[in-house]
């Protein structure tokens, strides 16, 4: 048996199913997953910002890393060595952390490391070798000796510590998202879409992996390579968990937000590195990419689920701003403060977490579009937060009303909270919830008790005053929370 707080990843988790053909369902009995209190504290942030960054901010790369995989030998060859002019002169901590902030956010998550192998984080581990994409003949594989780090660049500095320190200093949560793939040291070749290839290579990748790499074969180049040797292999599981093992050391952290995976071949090896992290960190959240249910979080990406989810498993919505989740240029991309505040909503209603995601530009300046909505959705918070920040969702199907009213409730059940995204009219008429005889309903931000009564069949009817017909007089100036002392 495993532990008795067991939780599962939902089946129609898309990233489970990459994984589900060789990653038991059950984790060893040796091995447990984060405590019920850790869990409880990631359900009560309810608000984060995930931030990329990495050496594809230098040339402004609209996906992060992955476009290395399309590009000719000579431009690999040129991304590879941009580590050399990473400098990023307006980098302030203190400042990410205060806009942080400022925007409402009880969490963020920081890439210490993409698929391209370039870490953020002053790693003591060395990458022995990597590929010449312009040696004669044609792309080598060639001996090194380097870290491949921020403490490479003309920077030399922890940019992963100062995040961290600056959170904590300002109450905010750790996350460290952490690639298993790492395609700038040979060592990890073909794993993780690896720009290297070997023969027999589709023994040791998923069937994703497989099918990905032959549609996209033209563009994605890969390179034959000889098979790993055993101490090639060696080193690169050494550095994966060694790697891992510094940001749990080295960072006051809550979260370790994996990504991808290494395939069933190396898999039995990476089940004893999430059995080593978790007896060094019994309580951080682990995101469940790669992994299957030794994490202890997913996350839908790109989308708010259509419904409640069909699990236990906390999870955390994650969704760019823009249209990526590192920097973009153009300012008709950010979606604006209401896009956030009706996801941010519509997660927290049906029982997750809402993680929006922008990255800053080469020099460490955020867009000013990205500030601009941040900051109004912060201030939306200011007023709202009581029905967003550790609450959780009512039973069944009563997280929602029609397509505008959404609602959520206190630990303790005394009160549930209904937000209408749309401003309601002069009443607003809530069919599911019965308030408490003699109690007041209030319209967060508003001094005033709100008249109500109950009609019998038609339910409860909020009336709305005239005064806050005037849209100057309302609290804000989208989504409006109405707390209800609710009978039981």
């Amino acid at each position: 048996m495993s532990q008795p707080n067991f939780v599962r990843l939902p089946q129609t988790d898309v990233h489970l199913n990459e994984v589900r053909s060789y990653i038991e369902d059950i984790p060893h009995e040796d091995y447990t997953q984060a405590s019920e209190q850790a869990r409880e504290a990631f359900r009560d942030m309810k608000f984060g910002v995930r931030v990329h960054w990495g050496l594809y901010s230098k040339l402004n790369l609209q996906e992060e890393s992955w476009p290395f995989l399309k590009m000719s030998f000579a431009d690999r060859q040129r991304y590879q060595e941009l580590y050399k002019a990473f400098d990023p002169k307006h980098f302030d901590a203190g400042e990410w952390m205060r806009f942080f902030k400022q925007a409402g956010f009880k969490c963020f998550a920081f890439t210490s490391k993409h698929h391209e192998g370039f870490s953020l984080f002053d790693t003591k581990t060395r990458v022995k070798q990597r590929v010449n994409w312009m040696a004669a003949g044609g792309p080598q594989i060639e001996p090194c000796d380097l870290a491949y780090s921020v403490m490479d660049t003309p920077f030399k500095r922890d940019i992963v510590k100062e995040l961290c320190d600056a959170a904590r200093e300002n109450g905010i949560r750790s996350e460290l998202y952490f690639s298993h793939p790492d395609w700038y040291d040979a060592d990890f070749r073909p794993y993780g879409f690896h720009p290297l290839t070997v023969p027999g290579f589709e023994k040791l990748l998923t069937q994703k992996e497989i099918d990905e790499i032959d549609f996209r074969f033209e563009q994605m180049r890969p390179v034959s390579m000889p098979a790993l040797t055993h101490q090639e292999r060696e080193r690169m599981l050494t550095r994966h968990k060694q790697q891992l093992t510094e940001l749990l050391t080295h960072y006051q952290i809550d979260m370790i937000c994996l990504d991808m995976w290494l395939g069933v071949e190396v898999w039995p090896e990476i089940r004893e590195t999430m059995k080593h992290l978790r007896r060094m960190a019994p309580d951080v959240m682990f995101r469940a990419r790669g992994v299957g249910n030794y994490g202890d979080y997913y996350t839908p990406e790109g989308f708010v689920p259509g419904s409640k989810e069909n699990t236990d498993m906390p999870w955390m919505v994650i969704y760019p701003l823009a249209n990526t989740f590192s920097y973009d240029p153009e300012a008709a991309r950010y979606k604006g403060s209401e896009w956030v505040i009706r996801n941010l909503v519509d997660a927290v209603a049906k029982g997750g977490n809402f993680m929006v995601g922008i990255g800053p530009d080469a020099n460490g300046l955020w867009h000013p579009k990205a500030v601009e909505q941040l900051h109004e959705t912060g201030a939306w918070l200011d007023v709202n937060g009581e029905a967003i920040y550790a609450t959780r969702p009512r039973p069944g199907t009563l997280y929602k009303e029609g397509e505008d009213i959404f609602f959520t409730r206190t630990k303790d059940f005394k009160h549930v909270y209904a937000i209408c995204t749309q401003w309601p009219g002069r009443t607003l008429p809530i069919q599911t919830v019965r308030p408490k005889e003699g109690t007041d309903i209030h319209m967060l931000g508003y001094d005033e008790p709100l008249p109500w009564r109950c009609e019998g069949e038609n339910g409860l009817v909020i009336a709305i005053p005239e005064h806050l017909q005037n849209t100057k007089n309302r609290p804000c100036r989208t989504a409006y929370a109405f707390r209800i002392a609710a009978a039981p």
